[in-house]
């Protein structure tokens, strides 16, 4: 057969993603383009089949040595155009005015089979023109930690960035030890944080925050367009999805550990699970990573920290609120004091779904009483929660065994038992909405680490378990008991670190 007979015959391979480049398009000035380093030899250690199939890719196209060649950055895919992006931000308070994308790379963006806009974006990828002092790269600990833990908020019904791999780049990285490298490949809605706006701010160019906003009100929130106000509005919007989100972070036990201004995104979701981890015994104080002394993170202080970085972004909207600087002021001032009230109405809708009480009933102290006593007696969170089912039914000794002094439990529990009872539903439907709202199993910190260690040993299994475990956390299954239980004393003070 000759030559183009043979050519005719061929058919033309699909590109495994359509890439449409609106943020390179509409926002020069916030980007470097940029190359990954190449990885000497790519091997596929967690792929995310369900978010491949929204993505509208084939899973097994990924797998091939062409997919992997993709997700851990040697080939840049038809229609990518790769970047580097740029944005400041207040780390603990102090700002930076580049900070960056110093590992990280935006691969570009891709519809997905619901019509939503997603970045695809590479994490641990080499070294870019913002990787200040670091080597670029990342350990497949962290990367592991990041799929893990964002598939577990995913599956608790948080907004979240979520991982679709981590390939093992088949080098080392030079930490505390030599440790394996890997690239993790993460999906968002996008990832523009407030720290983008803090960037464009402070530009040189004075049309580029109003290009942002242009571009993030098209993106995330274009109900806005049709305000008088499409600035102030945006903002609102802005406040208002961060009000909710760090709403259901509290109704976890969910410690996002570095609430810096460039770990805000505008459209509301949970970006970065470098040194994050869920309390167990309650503790408004509770702070696990290394490198947060002062408790800046701390549980109970997320709420305040999103509302001082929500001003922040103010700051940068001001030009666009109004002309005058006064007027603007005032306008971006009643809506930054209106997220107090916002965050509290999420959180008490979410506490009484936990409770069991319905909306509109009046709970008195109920909620602030039963976390005072959860925190005199140092009880579990997540299990106090989960054990109150049982309590609806008659049962309640699961939730009164956790209390090592348990009179004061029983005196709460007349209480709130008759609040729920008092609203006439069925106790059985109580009973279930209740574990609906109340997770048993979360990501343990003891069993996240034991995972990510034998991972990094080259041993899968515990990890590919724990994420089974947690990708149904509302329904309880045999043989699983000890997923559900806290730590051991013996484990002692349990710490995070960044992963960088």
């Amino acid at each position: 057969m000759r030559l183009a007979s043979l050519e005719s015959m061929r058919v033309a391979v699909p590109p495994l993603f359509a890439f449409d480049n609106s943020y390179v398009r509409d926002l020069e000035g916030l980007y470097e383009p940029w190359r990954a380093t190449p990885a000497p030899a790519p091997r596929l250690l967690a792929l995310n089949e369900e978010l491949a199939a929204e993505l509208g890719v084939d899973a097994d196209a990924l797998r091939a040595p062409e997919g992997l060649a993709v997700l851990v950055g040697n080939t840049t895919p038809e229609g990518a155009s790769p970047v580097a992006q740029a944005y400041a931000g207040h780390q603990f308070g102090g700002f930076s005015p580049r900070l960056g994308d110093g590992r990280a790379l935006l691969l570009g963006e891709v519809l997905d089979v619901h019509g939503r806009r997603r970045d695809l974006h590479l994490k641990g990828s080499g070294r870019t023109p913002f990787a200040r002092a670091g080597d670029g790269k990342a350990a497949v600990g962290p990367m592991l930690r990041e799929y893990v833990i964002g598939e577990a908020m995913h599956a608790l019904g948080m907004p979240t960035t979520r991982s679709l791999a981590v390939v093992a780049t088949g080098g080392d990285v030079a930490r505390d030890t030599m440790l394996p490298g890997a690239v993790l490949t993460r999906v968002a809605a996008s990832h523009i944080r407030v720290g983008t706006f803090q960037y464009a701010a402070a530009h040189d160019d004075p049309t580029l925050v109003r290009r942002l906003a242009d571009h993030a009100i098209a993106r995330h929130h274009p109900d806005a367009l049709e305000a008088e106000n499409p600035y102030l509005a945006f903002f609102e919007a802005v406040v208002d999805a961060q009000a909710s989100l760090v709403a259901r972070w509290m109704l976890v036990g969910f410690i996002h550990g570095v609430m810096n201004t460039d770990n805000m995104t505008i459209s509301g979701e949970t970006i970065d699970y470098g040194p994050c981890a869920f309390m167990d015994a309650f503790d408004p104080a509770t702070v696990f990573s290394s490198i947060d002394r002062g408790g800046r993170y701390a549980y109970g202080n997320q709420p305040p920290i999103a509302q001082w970085n929500l001003a922040r972004l103010a700051e940068t909207l001001l030009p666009l609120f109004d002309v005058e600087s006064d007027t603007a002021i005032a306008a971006a001032t009643d809506v930054l004091q209106s997220f107090p009230e916002r965050y509290n109405e999420y959180w008490e809708h979410g506490m009484r779904a936990k409770l069991g009480i319905a909306d509109g009933q009046p709970d008195g102290a109920l909620i602030d009483d039963l976390l005072v006593l959860l925190h005199a007696q140092s009880v579990d969170f997540t299990s106090c929660f989960r054990a109150l089912s049982s309590a609806v039914l008659g049962d309640a000794a699961p939730a009164r065994s956790l209390f090592a002094a348990p009179s004061g439990f029983d005196a709460w529990s007349v209480r709130w038992r008759a609040q729920v009872s008092s609203q006439a539903s069925d106790p059985q439907a109580v009973a279930e909405a209740m574990d609906r709202a109340n997770p048993v199993y979360i990501p343990r910190n003891q069993q996240v680490e034991e995972a990510l260690a034998a991972a990094s040993d080259g041993d899968l299994e515990p990890f590919r378990r724990l994420l089974d475990v947690l990708a149904q956390p509302f329904d309880e299954r045999p043989g699983l008991e000890s997923y559900s239980a806290p730590a051991p004393p013996s484990c002692g003070a349990y710490r995070t670190f960044c992963g960088t």
